[in-house]
């Protein structure tokens, strides 16, 4: 059976869009997109702010299932101007995610669910 975990700060966010944002199936843990958009809808205007805000929010979806970074099995980025902040976005991805790394695919898209919206990170952990 699967269960829908969901960090107490983001506790709106399955009613408000009717998605699981951590769905547990026992060995794997899947979680919807995140952003560096705050709960309160806040977002920072700087791109490595953003950014490690992104991966503060992927932290934390994690730990409701009881994991962290090194449970992370693959990793599928989207970035809205890719090539022009790749190098910002690996330096910050390098502040949480280590080795042994997970598979890692990133995305160039057009645009994000909130406006100025630079990355959205979708995660597979395995326990």
């Amino acid at each position: 059976m699967h269960k829908m975990l969901v960090p107490r700060e983001f506790s709106r966010l399955p009613e408000q869009w009717h998605f699981a944002p951590v769905l547990d199936t026992g060995d794997f843990v899947f979680l919807a997109g995140i952003t560096g958009v705050h709960p309160d809808s806040s977002l920072a205007g700087d791109p490595e702010t953003q950014f490690r805000d992104a991966f503060k929010f992927v932290a934390a979806h994690l730990e409701v299932a009881g994991l962290h970074f090194g449970h992370i099995v693959e990793m599928t980025t989207y970035h809205v101007g890719l090539r022009k902040h790749l190098n910002a976005f690996i330096k910050i991805k390098d502040e949480f995610v280590a080795t042994p790394y997970p598979a890692w695919t990133a995305i160039g898209v057009t645009e994000l669910i909130t406006d100025g919206t630079l990355v959205e990170i979708r995660v597979i952990a395995k326990r």
